[in-house]
């Protein structure tokens, strides 16, 4: 693929789309909504050969990205597509002085949307929706390391007949490529998801150009496990909040805080599932976690378990007493890891505190609530928890205490596009969902008119 090497070559980008961007806001909702079905449709069609470019592009399981990652992806246009059907604008009377005030919400003009390696459709796909019906136009860059899926959506927006130049996909590196969108002054939206550090790079880029912003960032997410919690439900799902898509997620459980009587037995029945989980090539149907991104990611994540080793224990996984993955010939040399599970860490060791990003997680035992919720929070980021009790009154507790943008009570990933989606402190800035991903790529106006 192409690669945007000029700096003058993206900018070049900005001034055509601005008319371009009045032509496609002079479309009813209706009719952007029309072209997001007909996108998704083509998609939906072709969901088994995207999925098989996914696997094979980011590592990920191709069950996974046949089960979440493209059905997500088609969910994301269609949402947003009825989704701008059904914005209301806010409206007052103030008989006092005879006027009548109302609402209305603009588009923006031209976004810039940068979308991380890890979910590379599903995340694309979660700003180009509400981006495109909310009438503005689009420069996207996905990541430098998984950009074949977002090449095919080009394809397949053509095929469906969205108008030219109402998104447009540039290929490059983010020191280049993203700082140029991040800093031309004909962009004054950015939508940004990726890592933290990255994301403040993006603050202190944008200000002298006041751009909106909105940062999904990094997480290094809880589960609170208390002596109630129904094991049967606990066990699969923790396993798979923490190990899915290699760990390589943002909302993926890297702590893991039981309750003092449930440890033991917890403990064991974690690492009895994690064992089981088959770590192999990712297009084979049966794999549980695929390969890592990169060597270099690789590399960064076996780091942080050396490491742990120095004062913690290694349960099962890598550089413990488990043997070697069995990998096919043709696969000996990627990127892959087994599952890891570390306890007897404290709270202040960096595999605590720093979002690992990879198929790792540490488990430690806590007393009473008061506890438990101050070491959950005692992180510099607050993405999501989940809580795991019997207790309804413990749950509502808990969840309002918690310095986190998402809570899940007993469940993990369970979405509605509804409701609103981010994080608080390192963890990013702004929400996404129906209204506040509508709100964001739009701005409001207020409009006042005497009646008499």
């Amino acid at each position: 693929m192409q690669t945007v090497m000029e700096r003058n070559t993206l900018l070049s980008l900005a001034g055509p789309e601005m008319s371009i961007a009045v032509f496609w806001s002079s479309l009813s909702p209706d009719v952007r909504g029309q072209h997001l079905h007909k996108i998704a449709d083509i998609l939906e069609s072709r969901l088994d050969e995207f999925a098989e470019i996914e696997s094979r592009d980011q590592g990920k399981p191709v069950g996974l990205a046949k089960k979440v990652d493209i059905p997500r992806a088609v969910l994301n246009l269609r949402f947003f597509a009825t989704a701008i059907q059904h914005t209301l604008n806010d409206s007052t009377v103030q008989s006092k002085f005879g006027v009548f005030n109302y609402t209305t919400k603009n588009p923006i003009g031209v976004a810039g949307l940068i979308s991380p390696w890890n979910l590379p459709l599903y995340l694309l796909t979660f700003k180009i929706g509400p981006c495109i019906a909310a009438g503005n136009t689009c420069i996207c860059k996905p990541s430098e390391m998984t950009s074949v899926s977002a090449w095919m959506l080009c394809e397949v927006m053509k095929q469906a007949g969205l108008p030219p130049g109402v998104v447009n996909m540039v290929f490059g590196y983010g020191h280049k490529v993203g700082q140029s969108m991040v800093e031309h002054p004909e962009i004054p939206v950015i939508s940004f998801t990726g890592g933290t550090a990255t994301g403040k790079k993006i603050i202190g880029s944008s200000a002298a150009n006041f751009k909106k912003l909105s940062l999904e960032l990094g997480g290094k997410n809880a589960a609170i496990i208390f002596d109630d919690a129904d094991l049967e439900q606990c066990i699969p799902t923790v396993v798979r909040s923490s190990f899915t898509n290699q760990g390589e997620v943002c909302l993926a459980t890297s702590r893991i805080f039981v309750q003092e009587k449930l440890y033991p037995r917890f403990l064991e029945l974690f690492i009895e599932a994690t064992r089981k989980l088959k770590v192999g090539p990712p297009t084979e149907s049966t794999t549980d976690v695929g390969a890592l991104i990169s060597k270099e990611h690789l590399a960064k994540v076996k780091g942080y378990v050396d490491i742990a080793i120095e004062g913690g224990r290694i349960e099962c996984g890598e550089r413990s007493q488990d043997k070697e993955l069995s990998l096919p010939e043709s696969h000996q040399n990627g990127y892959f890891m087994r599952p890891t599970v570390i306890t007897n860490l404290k709270d202040t060791s960096r595999c605590m505190q720093e979002e690992i990003f990879g198929p790792v997680t540490c488990v430690v035992p806590f007393q009473t609530e008061e506890e438990v919720i101050e070491r959950a929070n005692g992180v510099q980021f607050g993405l999501c928890a989940s809580v795991w009790t019997t207790d309804l009154g413990t749950a509502h507790r808990v969840a309002h205490k918690l310095e986190v943008g998402t809570v899940w009570t007993n469940c993990w990933l369970i979405r509605d596009l509804n409701m609103p989606f981010g994080g608080i402190k390192a963890s990013g800035i702004g929400r996404e969902s129906a209204k506040e991903s509508l709100n964001f790529f739009t701005e409001e106006k207020t409009i006042c008119i005497k009646m008499t």
